[in-house]
Protein backbone atom coordinates (compact mmCIF):
# COMPACT_ATOMS: atom_id res chain seq x y z
CA UNK A 1 0.00 0.00 0.00
CA UNK A 2 1.66 3.22 -1.69
CA UNK A 3 2.64 5.96 1.37
CA UNK A 4 2.14 3.12 3.97
CA UNK A 5 5.41 3.63 7.08
CA UNK A 6 5.21 1.13 9.60
CA UNK A 7 8.07 -0.64 10.76
CA UNK A 8 6.49 -2.01 14.01
CA UNK A 9 9.28 -3.21 16.80
CA UNK A 10 9.21 -6.82 18.22
CA UNK A 11 9.29 -6.53 21.65
CA UNK A 12 11.78 -9.00 23.15
CA UNK A 13 14.32 -6.80 20.74
CA UNK A 14 13.03 -3.37 22.06
CA UNK A 15 13.43 -4.66 25.71
CA UNK A 16 16.54 -5.58 24.94
CA UNK A 17 17.87 -3.20 23.11
CA UNK A 18 17.09 -0.74 25.75
CA UNK A 19 18.58 -2.60 28.42
CA UNK A 20 21.94 -2.47 27.12
CA UNK A 21 21.43 1.41 26.49
CA UNK A 22 20.03 2.13 29.86
CA UNK A 23 23.02 4.12 31.62
CA UNK A 24 24.27 5.42 28.57
CA UNK A 25 22.07 7.48 26.78
CA UNK A 26 18.31 8.72 28.54
CA UNK A 27 15.72 7.20 26.17
CA UNK A 28 12.50 9.03 25.65
CA UNK A 29 9.77 6.49 26.31
CA UNK A 30 8.13 4.49 23.28
CA UNK A 31 5.16 2.73 24.14
CA UNK A 32 5.24 -0.82 22.63
CA UNK A 33 2.55 -1.89 19.88
CA UNK A 34 -0.86 -2.97 21.80
CA UNK A 35 -1.73 -6.28 21.01
CA UNK A 36 -4.98 -6.73 18.70
CA UNK A 37 -6.84 -7.67 21.62
CA UNK A 38 -6.13 -4.71 22.95
CA UNK A 39 -7.78 -2.44 20.63
CA UNK A 40 -11.68 -1.78 20.82
CA UNK A 41 -13.39 -3.42 17.59
CA UNK A 42 -16.45 -0.18 17.76
CA UNK A 43 -13.68 2.64 17.39
CA UNK A 44 -11.30 3.87 14.99
CA UNK A 45 -8.56 5.91 17.49
CA UNK A 46 -6.52 8.25 14.88
CA UNK A 47 -4.15 10.93 14.84
CA UNK A 48 -4.94 13.01 12.49
CA UNK A 49 -1.83 15.56 11.22
CA UNK A 50 -2.08 17.86 8.19
CA UNK A 51 0.53 20.56 6.09
CA UNK A 52 3.85 19.27 8.25
CA UNK A 53 6.27 20.46 5.40
CA UNK A 54 9.40 18.82 6.93
CA UNK A 55 12.13 20.14 5.26
CA UNK A 56 15.83 18.35 5.41
CA UNK A 57 17.49 21.47 7.39
CA UNK A 58 16.32 21.40 10.73
CA UNK A 59 17.00 24.76 11.04
CA UNK A 60 14.81 26.10 8.17
CA UNK A 61 11.82 28.08 9.69
CA UNK A 62 9.24 30.29 8.57
CA UNK A 63 6.89 32.85 10.43
CA UNK A 64 8.95 32.15 13.05
CA UNK A 65 8.21 28.50 13.32
CA UNK A 66 10.44 25.18 12.73
CA UNK A 67 8.63 22.51 11.28
CA UNK A 68 10.96 19.56 12.32
CA UNK A 69 11.28 21.60 16.10
CA UNK A 70 7.33 21.44 15.49
CA UNK A 71 6.87 17.73 14.81
CA UNK A 72 9.65 16.41 17.09
CA UNK A 73 7.08 17.53 20.08
CA UNK A 74 4.31 16.21 18.60
CA UNK A 75 5.57 13.03 17.33
CA UNK A 76 5.90 11.89 21.65
CA UNK A 77 2.18 12.78 22.53
CA UNK A 78 1.27 10.90 19.50
CA UNK A 79 3.27 7.72 20.91
CA UNK A 80 1.35 8.39 24.42
CA UNK A 81 -1.39 8.56 22.81
CA UNK A 82 -1.31 5.01 21.24
CA UNK A 83 -3.68 5.45 18.63
CA UNK A 84 -4.12 2.77 16.30
CA UNK A 85 -3.06 4.39 12.97
CA UNK A 86 -1.80 7.97 12.14
CA UNK A 87 -2.47 10.41 8.94
CA UNK A 88 -1.11 12.78 7.46
CA UNK A 89 -3.30 14.90 5.25
CA UNK A 90 -0.47 16.38 2.51
CA UNK A 91 1.88 18.74 2.32
CA UNK A 92 4.45 16.33 4.20
CA UNK A 93 7.12 18.05 2.55
CA UNK A 94 8.44 21.54 2.89
CA UNK A 95 8.16 23.56 -0.38
CA UNK A 96 9.34 21.38 -3.42
CA UNK A 97 9.03 17.64 -1.97
CA UNK A 98 12.87 16.88 -2.06
CA UNK A 99 13.77 13.30 -1.49
CA UNK A 100 15.93 14.31 1.29
CA UNK A 101 12.68 16.18 2.84
CA UNK A 102 11.58 12.62 3.04
CA UNK A 103 14.22 10.96 4.09
CA UNK A 104 13.91 13.59 7.64
CA UNK A 105 10.11 12.82 7.70
CA UNK A 106 10.54 9.18 7.96
CA UNK A 107 13.43 9.66 10.48
CA UNK A 108 11.34 12.23 12.68
CA UNK A 109 7.98 9.73 12.77
CA UNK A 110 9.98 6.73 13.01
CA UNK A 111 8.74 6.33 16.95
CA UNK A 112 5.16 6.31 15.61
CA UNK A 113 5.70 4.02 12.97
CA UNK A 114 7.59 1.59 15.74
CA UNK A 115 4.10 1.19 17.13
CA UNK A 116 1.05 2.03 14.58
CA UNK A 117 0.76 2.71 10.82
CA UNK A 118 0.90 5.76 9.10
CA UNK A 119 -0.83 6.63 5.92
CA UNK A 120 1.13 9.67 4.08
CA UNK A 121 -1.71 11.88 1.60
CA UNK A 122 -0.24 14.07 -1.18
CA UNK A 123 -0.52 18.11 -1.23
CA UNK A 124 0.83 20.80 -3.36
CA UNK A 125 4.17 21.05 -1.83
CA UNK A 126 5.20 17.22 -2.50
CA UNK A 127 6.44 15.41 -4.63
CA UNK A 128 4.95 11.74 -5.86
CA UNK A 129 8.52 10.38 -7.49
CA UNK A 130 10.76 11.53 -4.55
CA UNK A 131 8.00 10.82 -1.93
CA UNK A 132 7.87 6.84 -3.17
CA UNK A 133 11.81 6.49 -3.38
CA UNK A 134 11.74 7.21 0.45
CA UNK A 135 8.21 5.60 1.34
CA UNK A 136 8.02 2.80 -1.19
CA UNK A 137 4.80 1.74 -3.01
CA UNK A 138 4.06 -1.65 -0.87
CA UNK A 139 0.86 -2.35 -2.57
CA UNK A 140 2.19 -2.39 -6.23
CA UNK A 141 1.04 -0.33 -8.78
CA UNK A 142 -2.62 -1.19 -8.39
CA UNK A 143 -2.33 0.93 -5.51
CA UNK A 144 -1.73 3.77 -7.80
CA UNK A 145 -4.91 5.33 -9.54
CA UNK A 146 -3.89 7.13 -12.96
CA UNK A 147 -0.60 7.92 -11.46
CA UNK A 148 -2.27 9.04 -8.43
CA UNK A 149 -1.40 7.95 -5.18
CA UNK A 150 -4.55 6.49 -3.15
CA UNK A 151 -5.22 4.33 -0.40
CA UNK A 152 -8.10 2.45 1.25
CA UNK A 153 -7.83 0.86 4.53
CA UNK A 154 -10.74 0.05 7.58
CA UNK A 155 -10.16 0.48 11.30
CA UNK A 156 -12.89 -0.56 13.73
CA UNK A 157 -16.28 -0.15 12.42
CA UNK A 158 -14.50 2.50 9.72
CA UNK A 159 -13.40 2.74 6.35
CA UNK A 160 -10.67 5.75 5.27
CA UNK A 161 -10.00 6.57 1.85
CA UNK A 162 -6.92 8.92 1.75
CA UNK A 163 -7.21 10.91 -1.93
CA UNK A 164 -4.59 12.81 -3.78
CA UNK A 165 -5.11 16.40 -5.09
CA UNK A 166 -1.32 17.03 -5.88
CA UNK A 167 -1.82 18.40 -9.24
CA UNK A 168 1.77 20.47 -10.05
CA UNK A 169 4.65 20.20 -7.26
CA UNK A 170 4.26 23.77 -5.32
CA UNK A 171 1.95 25.00 -7.07
CA UNK A 172 -1.14 25.98 -5.01
CA UNK A 173 -3.56 24.50 -7.10
CA UNK A 174 -5.02 21.02 -6.34
CA UNK A 175 -7.08 18.18 -8.71
CA UNK A 176 -7.82 14.66 -7.86
CA UNK A 177 -8.34 13.85 -12.13
CA UNK A 178 -11.17 12.15 -13.71
CA UNK A 179 -9.31 8.36 -13.34
CA UNK A 180 -9.13 9.00 -9.60
CA UNK A 181 -13.24 10.44 -9.52
CA UNK A 182 -13.78 7.80 -12.01
CA UNK A 183 -11.99 4.67 -9.04
CA UNK A 184 -13.71 6.92 -6.27
CA UNK A 185 -17.03 6.34 -8.00
CA UNK A 186 -16.79 2.92 -8.89
CA UNK A 187 -15.45 2.26 -5.10
CA UNK A 188 -18.40 4.22 -3.49
CA UNK A 189 -21.27 1.85 -5.93
CA UNK A 190 -19.45 -1.01 -4.67
CA UNK A 191 -18.86 -1.24 -1.10
CA UNK A 192 -20.24 -1.99 2.14
CA UNK A 193 -22.50 0.52 4.19
CA UNK A 194 -19.83 1.08 6.93
CA UNK A 195 -19.13 5.25 7.58
CA UNK A 196 -16.45 5.83 4.79
CA UNK A 197 -13.91 9.12 6.25
CA UNK A 198 -12.48 10.56 3.47
CA UNK A 199 -9.20 12.82 3.40
CA UNK A 200 -7.79 14.79 0.71
CA UNK A 201 -5.24 18.10 0.88
CA UNK A 202 -6.79 21.07 -0.69
CA UNK A 203 -9.49 23.30 0.28
CA UNK A 204 -12.92 23.04 -0.81
CA UNK A 205 -13.40 26.36 -2.22
CA UNK A 206 -13.68 27.86 -5.45
CA UNK A 207 -10.45 29.50 -5.39
CA UNK A 208 -7.58 29.21 -7.89
CA UNK A 209 -5.69 27.64 -5.15
CA UNK A 210 -8.58 25.18 -3.79
CA UNK A 211 -9.28 21.49 -5.53
CA UNK A 212 -10.14 22.66 -9.05
CA UNK A 213 -12.77 19.74 -9.16
CA UNK A 214 -14.45 19.97 -5.52
CA UNK A 215 -18.31 20.18 -7.49
CA UNK A 216 -17.31 16.68 -9.52
CA UNK A 217 -16.21 15.29 -6.44
CA UNK A 218 -19.19 16.27 -4.25
CA UNK A 219 -21.47 14.98 -6.98
CA UNK A 220 -19.62 11.90 -7.04
CA UNK A 221 -19.73 11.16 -2.79
CA UNK A 222 -22.74 13.89 -2.18
CA UNK A 223 -25.54 10.80 -2.93
CA UNK A 224 -23.85 8.01 -0.49
CA UNK A 225 -25.12 8.26 3.05
CA UNK A 226 -22.34 6.31 3.85
CA UNK A 227 -19.87 8.81 3.05
CA UNK A 228 -19.86 10.87 6.87
CA UNK A 229 -16.91 13.09 6.79
CA UNK A 230 -14.17 14.75 4.40
CA UNK A 231 -10.81 15.95 6.10
CA UNK A 232 -8.35 18.61 4.61
CA UNK A 233 -5.64 20.58 5.28
CA UNK A 234 -4.09 22.95 2.43
CA UNK A 235 -5.46 26.59 4.46
CA UNK A 236 -3.37 25.67 8.13
CA UNK A 237 -6.84 26.16 9.62
CA UNK A 238 -8.48 24.72 12.20
CA UNK A 239 -12.32 24.46 11.60
CA UNK A 240 -15.62 22.26 10.94
CA UNK A 241 -18.93 22.68 8.77
CA UNK A 242 -21.15 20.69 7.01
CA UNK A 243 -22.22 20.63 3.57
CA UNK A 244 -26.04 17.79 3.58
CA UNK A 245 -24.69 14.87 5.50
CA UNK A 246 -20.89 15.29 5.14
CA UNK A 247 -19.00 16.55 7.34
CA UNK A 248 -16.51 18.70 6.42
CA UNK A 249 -12.85 18.73 8.81
CA UNK A 250 -10.29 21.65 8.21
CA UNK A 251 -7.47 20.29 9.75
CA UNK A 252 -4.84 22.44 11.66
CA UNK A 253 -0.85 22.45 10.43
CA UNK A 254 1.76 20.59 12.26
CA UNK A 255 4.98 22.82 10.28
CA UNK A 256 2.96 26.46 10.71
CA UNK A 257 0.38 28.71 10.54
CA UNK A 258 -0.87 31.30 7.74
CA UNK A 259 -2.80 33.47 10.92
CA UNK A 260 -2.07 34.22 14.54
CA UNK A 261 -5.22 33.36 15.41
CA UNK A 262 -4.85 29.48 14.12
CA UNK A 263 -3.29 26.70 16.57
CA UNK A 264 -0.64 24.75 15.34
CA UNK A 265 -0.33 20.83 16.40
CA UNK A 266 -2.09 17.79 15.35
CA UNK A 267 -5.98 16.16 15.93
CA UNK A 268 -6.37 13.10 18.07
CA UNK A 269 -9.27 11.59 16.74
CA UNK A 270 -11.75 8.83 17.54
CA UNK A 271 -13.96 7.23 15.09
CA UNK A 272 -17.07 5.18 15.57
CA UNK A 273 -20.35 4.30 13.90
CA UNK A 274 -22.04 7.17 15.62
CA UNK A 275 -20.06 10.10 14.93
CA UNK A 276 -15.92 11.22 15.70
CA UNK A 277 -14.89 12.37 18.91
CA UNK A 278 -11.35 15.13 18.16
CA UNK A 279 -9.06 16.71 20.72
CA UNK A 280 -7.38 19.51 19.45
CA UNK A 281 -3.59 18.76 20.43
CA UNK A 282 -1.71 23.01 20.03
CA UNK A 283 2.07 23.17 20.58
CA UNK A 284 1.86 26.33 19.30
CA UNK A 285 0.60 29.62 17.52
CA UNK A 286 -3.04 29.88 19.20
CA UNK A 287 -2.99 27.67 21.95
CA UNK A 288 -6.74 28.60 23.71
CA UNK A 289 -7.90 25.77 22.93
CA UNK A 290 -5.72 23.20 23.04
CA UNK A 291 -7.25 20.41 24.47
CA UNK A 292 -10.54 21.15 23.36
CA UNK A 293 -13.01 18.39 22.49
CA UNK A 294 -15.28 18.32 19.80
CA UNK A 295 -18.21 16.08 19.20
CA UNK A 296 -19.41 15.47 15.78
CA UNK A 297 -22.44 12.84 15.21
CA UNK A 298 -22.79 11.67 12.12
CA UNK A 299 -26.57 11.95 12.38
Amino acid sequence: MPGLFYEPIDRKKFLATAARMAGAVALTPIALPARAADVPVDEAHIALLSDTHIPADPANEYRGFRPVDNLRQIVPQIVAAQPAAAIVSGDAARLAGRQEDYTSLKELLAPIARQAPIYIGLGNHDDRRNFFEVFSAAGGDDALVGGKHVTVFELGPVRFIVLDSLLYVNNVAGLLGKAQRAWLARFLETSDDRPHVLLVHHTLGDGDGDLLDVDRLFAIIGPHPKVKALFYGHSHRYAQERRGHIQLINLPAVGYNFADDQPVGWVDARFSRAGVMMVLRAIGGNRDGNGQTTLISWA
